[in-house]
């Protein structure tokens, strides 16, 4: 029988990460603009998802990247209220709140500096809070 790791102070609790949308094509527009990235659209199940870029031959829970998808489902919906993501907004934080309002969304918390770097907070255009965070 194999021994199952414990979360601990070397473990990622979070593994994988969904943001609700509206309208999967233009919310997968909005990201790949802000972020500078392209992104798959797959069935996930019977839903419609968008993913964020991702080796598929890396386990995720093991390999400490956290990843995730934009979903088009029936048990979600968008929201500006509840669990605050932080999304990877590397190099530079600046960058891509400089795209964020010509891609449709909103800027609500401007940057601010904290210990492990730089955050900011955006309204996307499916209208959830989403949090950007970068060392610079």
């Amino acid at each position: 029988m194999q021994k199952l790791k414990k979360i601990d102070e070397q473990t990622n609790v979070l593994t994988w990460f969904e943001i609700p949308v509206s309208d999967i094509d233009r919310a997968k527009t909005f990201y790949e603009t802000i972020l500078d990235i392209r992104m798959v659209k797959r069935a996930d199940g019977n839903d419609e998802a968008v993913f964020f870029p991702f080796d598929p031959s890396v386990v995720q829970a093991t390999s400490g990247r956290v990843t995730g998808v934009l979903s088009k489902t029936m048990r979600n919906n968008p929201s500006g209220n509840g669990t605050l993501v932080y999304i990877n907004a590397s190099p530079a934080i600046q960058a891509v709140l400089d795209r964020v309002e010509q891609a449709g969304g909103k800027i609500v918390a401007p940057v601010t500096k904290i210990p492990a770097g730089y955050i900011a907070v955006i309204i996307d255009t499916e209208g959830n809070k989403v949090g950007l965070h970068a060392e610079q």
